[in-house]
């Protein structure tokens, strides 16, 4: 008699435990491809962020690299008389970055010899003047070159004045 009483109860409950299981597997399914798509989202944000900052790095370095060769190189640009900027050719020849360097004159419209900043060395009076010049990095960045860099350095170049 005990037999057929446990043969009964199962004949009632075939299939309702196969249902029940694929509804946690669907809700499962649906959480686990929801916290896929959070990170592929978070991977790609951290990755364009990463290359803003690789950009701007190289951006920072590609004028560095201008000032120092304009310093220690044959020429110095920045000591040549203002009708002659904006220069643009050749500033990043040898740099291995897609950036673009532009010096020009900054705040002076008219192409007017400028005193010097103040400074804390000793100088005659009326003895100097000054280029007071723009450098201006642009780097671009991005699957399709889509982002840009500016960086903008500005330097005061002492002359003797004629």
């Amino acid at each position: 008699m005990a037999t057929t009483k446990l043969t009964g109860n199962l004949t009632k409950q075939r299939g309702v435990v196969l249902v029940v299981s694929l509804v946690f597997l669907i809700a499962l399914t649906a959480v686990a491809a929801a916290l896929m798509q959070n990170t592929t989202t978070d991977m790609k944000m951290s990755g364009a962020t990463e290359e803003e900052v690789v950009a701007t790095q190289e951006a920072l370095s590609a004028a560095d690299e201008v000032i120092y060769n304009q310093v220690e190189g044959d020429t110095n640009n920045f000591a040549q008389s203002l009708v002659n900027f904006p220069i643009c050719d050749g500033l990043l020849t040898g740099t291995k970055t897609s950036a673009t360097g532009c010096i020009d004159i900054r705040n002076n419209d008219f192409e007017l010899e400028a005193d010097c900043p103040h400074s804390r060395s000793a100088s005659s009076a009326q003895v100097f003047t000054c280029n007071v010049l723009r450098l201006q990095v642009n780097r671009t960045y991005g699957r399709t070159d889509s982002s840009n860099v500016e960086v903008n350095s500005g330097i005061a170049q002492q002359l003797l004045r004629n």
